[in-house]
């Protein structure tokens, strides 16, 4: 019987959550911090369930090279046969939206027309070629909305790519992808656990791209204002009883995958075509609308864990 919970992550305000939880179930847990170490690749790891909470986004907290050392952990723990929760091709997906988007299209689920580019003049010219307006980029390693940008011209992509706002992707992939207009400022974020769905949750984005559900986003993050209210209509909202054929796809997605953990987003076309465009498998939640509805991932993701450990009952 696995003796303990391991958490390997590289930002506590996103773990918070999930330990407090943990220590309600009273459940054994350890923290691995991977923003830096070493991996005794001849030495054999301890018993346990270890749970892969490493983000795309890691590089903006200054852990630049944290997913590439946890695919090292990761590799070790699966050649040794460790339960291991989001292993080494949740994190292939989770660092890399080309890869999210192949998969996703392997598994009949549409995506948003998308040209992967490495380099300005590229990038330009692979707006000339995806040949539609308005378009959108963003970075290919991203996590937060990182690089979002609206356009509605080739020009004012030729000044922003040559211009001194251009964000440079960490992984040097800029994505060029056709913007699904929505008839409703909205996007669809449908959380699952144990590769079983958990609830959807509305999220409005009339204020911008960039946002994720995490309580803990802060200042810096400009675009990401959980919590906030927009005329007296909160942001995050649960929505009851949500049930659409979409979901049976995302979960024979998430077990070919090997994905045990994960919040994916959708927007509706004008038409009401389904285009799935994130998978995020270091998922977080927002309070405020759990406590509205009375779901919690957090504590469904520890009686997860649990599980594993035979400590809870599944």
């Amino acid at each position: 019987m696995s003796n303990k919970i391991y958490i390997i992550h590289e930002n506590s305000e996103w773990t918070d959550h999930l330990t407090k939880r943990l220590d309600e179930l009273n459940l054994p847990f350890e923290e691995w911090f991977l923003d830096q170490g070493m991996v005794d690749l001849s030495s054999i790891p301890p018993d346990g369930v270890f749970y892969n909470r490493i983000s795309a986004s890691s590089h903006t907290r200054d852990h630049r090279y944290a997913p590439e050392l946890t695919e090292a952990v990761l590799a070790w723990l699966e050649r040794h046969g460790r339960n291991v929760v989001n292993g080494t091709r949740a994190l292939r997906l989770e660092v890399s939206k080309v890869n999210q988007y192949m998969a996703l299209n392997a598994a009949n689920i549409q995506t948003p027309k998308t040209i992967a580019a490495v380099g300005t003049k590229q990038i330009i010219e692979a707006a000339k070629k995806l040949n539609t307006t308005p378009f959108i980029t963003k970075h290919n390693r991203a996590g937060k909305g990182l690089g979002v940008q609206l356009f509605h011209t080739i020009e004012a992509l030729e000044a922003y790519v040559n211009g001194p706002t251009f964000e440079k992707p960490v992984d040097g992939i800029t994505l060029v992808q056709e913007y699904i207009q929505a008839p409703e400022p909205f996007i669809t974020r449908c959380e699952f656990v144990g590769g079983k769905f958990v609830y959807a949750v509305r999220v409005d984005t009339s204020e911008g791209f960039e946002l994720c559900p995490a309580d803990a986003c802060t200042i810096e993050d400009l675009f990401c204002p959980v919590g906030e209210e927009v005329e007296n209509k909160p942001k995050f909202q649960i929505i009851e009883d949500f049930n659409d054929p979409i979901i049976a796809k995302y979960e024979h997605f998430l077990k070919e995958n090997k994905i045990q953990v994960a919040g994916i987003e959708f927007i509706k076309s004008e038409n009401g075509e389904i285009y799935t465009y994130d998978v995020n498998t270091n998922t977080n939640y927002n309070s405020e609308a759990e406590n509205q509805a009375g779901k919690y991932g957090m504590l469904e993701l520890a009686k997860y864990l649990g599980g594993h450990l035979g400590l809870v009952k599944l």
